[in-house]
C-alpha cells in the first residue's frame, strides 16, 4: 500500500513564506512525475508545480518566480517552497505522485491535504 504524507501548511501573512513536505512511503517500485496541487473554497483543483525523475520541472504561471519544486529522490519525498505569498494562494495543497509497485502497475495517489491560508 502507498501512502502520501504531507507536512508544513499553515497561516501566514502576505509577502511571507511556507515550505511544504511530502513523503511516500510503501510498496515502491519507482516514483516518475512528482507534484503539487492546490483546490481554493469554490473551484476546480489545479496543478501548481510539478517535477520528473528526471528533473524537469513545470509551474502554473500564477506562481512561476516565487514557488520551488525540489525532491529527495532517495527520499522519495517532494518540496514545495513558497515565497512572496499572495492571499489568492489560499488553498488546501495536495501532493500527487506517479508511482509504480510493480513493473507494469503504475497509478497516480494523492496525500491527504495542508491548509495553506495567506492573510491580507
Amino acid at each position: 500500500q502507498v501512502q502520501l504524507v504531507e507536512s508544513g501548511g499553515g497561516l501566514v501573512q502576505a509577502g511571507g513564506s511556507l515550505r511544504l513536505s511530502c513523503a511516500a512511503s510503501g510498496s515502491i517500485f519507482s516514483i516518475n512525475t512528482m507534484g503539487w496541487y492546490r483546490q481554493a473554497p469554490g473551484k476546480q483543483r489545479e496543478v501548481v508545480a510539478a517535477k520528473t525523475s528526471a528533473g524537469s520541472t513545470d509551474y502554473a504561471d500564477s506562481v512561476k518566480g516565487r514557488f520551488t519544486i525540489s525532491r529527495d529522490n532517495t527520499k522519495k519525498q517532494v518540496y514545495l517552497q513558497m515565497n512572496s505569498l499572495k492571499p489568492e494562494d489560499t488553498a488546501v495543497y495536495y501532493c500527487n505522485a506517479e508511482i509504480s509497485t510493480t513493473r507494469r502497475d503504475t497509478l497516480h495517489y494523492w496525500g491527504q491535504g495542508t491548509q495553506v491560508t495567506v492573510s491580507s
